[in-house]
Parts: C-alpha cells; structure tokens; sequence
C-alpha cells in the first residue's frame, strides 16, 4: 500500500439505535493511511460509535464502511473493562497480545516502555507482571489501556479520550508519542491544545445534521475553515433573502392589478419559494451549557475540615505525611500529585469520611466528583438521580428547566444514567452537586470526558463556590480559572 491510501472510507452511512433517531445520516468520509485524525462533536452526538462501526462492534443501517484488506485495528477505549481490572498485569497483556509465547515478555517491556509506564529498577520485572490491574491509580490504568492496543502493533490506532486520568507528564509524553507514531491514528479528544499538537485533519459530527464534516489541518485551522464557511454561507443567504423579499413584494403588487399580471405574480411567489430553498440552514454551532451557581451548604460555619497527616503511596509501600492545613467556608485547596501516589484512594476515603488525618466538622454535606462516576447509580433514570439531589422537593417543570441548563433534554431524562455516553454522564454528576448544595465539595479530574466549550462555565461556577472545595486537576488552563487559596503539591 502506498503511503496516502485511503484506509477507511464511510459510504453514505446511515445508523441509529431506534429509527428514526439517527446518529449518522448518509455520512461519507475517508482516512488516508498514516494520518493523524481526531474525531470531534459534541457529547453524545455518536463519537464513540464511530470508532465501535470501525472496528465492526456495531453494523450499520445502510451504506457501507470500507477497511483496507490487511489492516489491523486496535482501540484503547475511555475506561478498563471490569474483567480486565480482575487480571494481572501478564495476562492483560497476553489477552491482547498477537505474539507468540516466546515474543510475549519483549513485547510487553515494549509497550510499557512506549507509554513510559516501566516499573522502577528496584522493582523484580516478574513481581511487577504479577499486580492486578485495579491496584492501579486512574492515571496508570490510561497508560495501561493505551499499552493494551500498542502491543497488538495496529496498522490503525483508535483512542477514546486518551489525556483523560493522565497527570501533566503523561500529557506531555502522549502528545510526543503521538506525533512520532508512524501508523494511522484516530482520536476523539476535548482537549483543544492536546489535538493541536499533532493533528493533521480534523473530522466534525455534526449532532444536528448528523453528517461528517472534514478538514485538513489541526483543531484551530479546523475552527477557522468553519468561520470561513459560516461568512460564506451567512452572506449567500443575505442574497437570497433580498431576492426573496423583492419577488414577494413585486407578486404583492402585480396581484392586485388583475388579469395576466396575476399568472405574473403566482410565478414570483414561485420563484420565492425556490429561493428559499437554496438557503443554507442556519448553522447551529456545539451549545454550551447555562451558568449555573453551586449553593454552599446552609447553617454550617468555623473549620470545615482540617488535614493533620495524609498517606501517599511510593514504590508500592503507604508512607505518612505530617500536614498542617486547615479549611474554613469559601476556602479552595488545589491538590497537584503526580499519578500512582494514591489521590482518587485518597479523595475517596474523604467523602467517606474514613480518611486517617482528616478530620470533617460536624453535619457537613459532602458532594464527590469521582472521575469514573461510580458514585452514580447506572440503573437509575436521569430524572430519579436529579430529583433525589434536591432532597425530594424540586417541582417538576424546575427541575426539567434546571436540567436544561445542561443539555439534559426530556429524552435524558427519561434514559437510565448507564445508557448515557460518557459525556453526557459529566453533565448528571455536576447538575446533581449543583442541586446537592455541599459544604464540602471534593473534585477529582472534573475536566474529564467534557466538551472544551463548558470549561468556562465549570470554571466560573467552581471560582465563585462559596464553600469548602478540594481539587485534583492537571489541566492548568482550567485550575488557572478557579480561585485557589491553599496549594498542596508532591511530586
């Protein structure tokens, strides 16, 4: 094959779950071999769907999805599915691996070492195969997902949000090895400045039009190409509206004056509607979710929560840390760990209030952002979920209009919370902590799976968060928004 070959090509395809609530709509599109591509649009318009009609999980409806004879295709998906989190690190790797029995320790050093998740040198290589997956932090599990693909040595590498749980080094060392990777890439990401550095063409899923739309360079030439043809087509449609207008009021005219001039004006009044025809449809750009307030807890006040010690794992052993930090209302602490040093274990065991060295005031309400959503009931209905947040008592139109406010239509609503996609997941979990009104708010990767155009409004409503606030963020353009009065950092 003859490096430029268009290696997956989209034939009029057509999908949906439930006709005729399409996701793609006669959607053609292709990728070049060896090209670096990200898959954008907003949450829940079908990003993620995709790349499973890629990789054959889901068929589609009508039209055709054509892959290069020959060509492998590896996908390192959002989050480790539940068996794999049971396995060790060997027979993880051995369930994804193509090599043989005796190619296996090499391949797996290989991969390790591609996502720069080698196990220290005091570390027995063997002893290191033998952990569980789960042991690991989110961070080191993203690397891990990311490991499980490389060794399979795809010809095509699919990644479903790969920045997500990563710390600012694993940021840095993907975005390096993404742009030295000499096979074909696709990936679905948010983070705007990541994508930058090495995308070099950008496919859009349009969730109203439910077509693909391609464009050559990274995500701001991708942002500019749109504006261009937003102008364009604004400036075509202010022809036509003039057209228009001048046909309708001529027909007005000519209608009154009877006879021939009558057959006259029913042709104008024609050509009006033809017109109309030719106009572009407005272009309905992501929406961004309302601003919206999070309420500090009634009634409580003094020390909220003061932190004596915390335990930190290095080299696999808990080690004690003497700290001396005290948080009142309206104070902000910003934790800054690299991964594998045990944050979300930690940030758990806070909401639970079980966490050696912290100690909690007295009837604090605490709401938890985890990362993975598990503090989410997947088999409860958005509608459930959001009502039992406001304590039972939100009439109903206020809650279906506060819920609105985050893209949350009558349709969510209705959908069991394990149904939705990740992002739409983001979405429940802030409009639930929004309607907790917590004294304790306790943040873990709150920028994961979100659509970059809500960071401002998270931000803005974090900033001005009245009450007490502990956070863990690596995306310093978002924690550079939100106020912070105390800085915790290990590294």
């Amino acid at each position: 094959m003859t490096k430029g070959d268009v290696v997956i090509r989209f034939d009029e395809v057509t999908y949906w779950y439930v006709a005729p609530k399409w996701l793609l709509d006669e959607t053609s599109f292709s990728v070049r071999e060896w090209s670096k591509i990200t898959l954008m649009g907003q949450n829940g318009a079908g990003k993620s769907t995709i790349f499973k009609m890629i990789t054959g999980e889901y068929k589609v409806n009508d039209g055709r999805i054509l892959i290069s004879a020959g060509q492998h295709i590896a996908i390192a998906r959002q989050v480790m599915n539940p068996e794999d989190k049971e396995s060790t690190l060997a027979d993880y790797f051995r369930k994804y691996s193509r090599s043989d029995a005796h190619n296996i320790d090499r391949d797996i050093q290989e991969a390790l070492s591609a996502v720069n998740f080698m196990p220290a040198k005091e570390i027995v290589f063997a002893d290191f195969l033998g952990r569980i997956v789960k042991t690991f932090s989110g961070g080191q599990q993203a690397r891990l997902l990311l490991a499980g693909a490389l060794i399979q040595d795809p010809d095509i590498l699919l990644l479903d949000e790969p920045t997500n749980n990563l710390d600012t080094d694993g940021i840095w060392h993907m975005t390096e090895f993404l742009r030295t990777y000499p096979k074909t890439v696709l990936v679905i990401s948010h983070d705007a400045e990541f994508l930058n550095a090495f995308t070099d063409g950008i496919l859009y899923l349009d969730v109203w039009t439910r077509k693909v739309e391609q464009f050559m360079g990274n995500y701001d030439d991708a942002v500019e190409q749109v504006e261009r043809s937003i102008e364009a087509q604004n400036r075509a449609n202010s022809r036509l509206d003039k057209e228009i207008q001048a046909n309708k009021d001529q027909a007005n005219v000519f209608a009154h004056k009877g006879g021939k001039l009558r057959l006259v004006a029913k042709k104008m009044v024609e050509k009006a509607e033809e017109l109309e025809g030719m106009k572009w449809e407005a272009r309905r750009e992501d929406k961004t979710i309302r601003e919206f307030k999070i309420e500090n807890q009634a009634g409580i006040g003094g020390q909220i929560i003061q932190i004596k010690s915390l335990k930190v794992i290095r080299n696999h052993q808990a080690e004690e840390m003497k700290v001396d930090i005290s948080l009142g209302k309206n104070r902000h602490l910003l934790l800054s760990w690299p991964n594998g040093i045990g944050k979300s274990t930690l940030l758990e065991s806070i909401s639970k209030g079980t966490a050696e060295g912290f100690i909690i005031g007295p009837n604090v309400k605490i709401g938890y952002y985890r990362q993975d959503f598990s503090t989410l009931d997947f088999s409860q209905k958005v509608y459930d979920c959001l009502f039992e947040a406001s304590g039972r008592t939100a009439l109903d139109k206020d809650l279906r209009s506060f819920a609105s406010g985050f893209l949350i239509t009558g349709e969510l609503m209705a959908t069991p919370i394990g149904a939705l996609s990740e992002g739409q997941k983001w979405l429940v979990m802030f409009a639930k902590l929004a309607l907790e009104k917590p004294g304790l708010l306790i943040l873990d990767e709150p920028t994961n799976h979100i659509n970059f155009r809500h960071l401002p409004v998270i931000a803005k409503a974090l900033d001005e968060y009245e009450g007490t606030m502990i956070m863990v963020s690596h995306i310093d353009e978002f924690v550079w928004q939100v106020r912070i009065d105390e800085y915790l950092e290990l590294e």
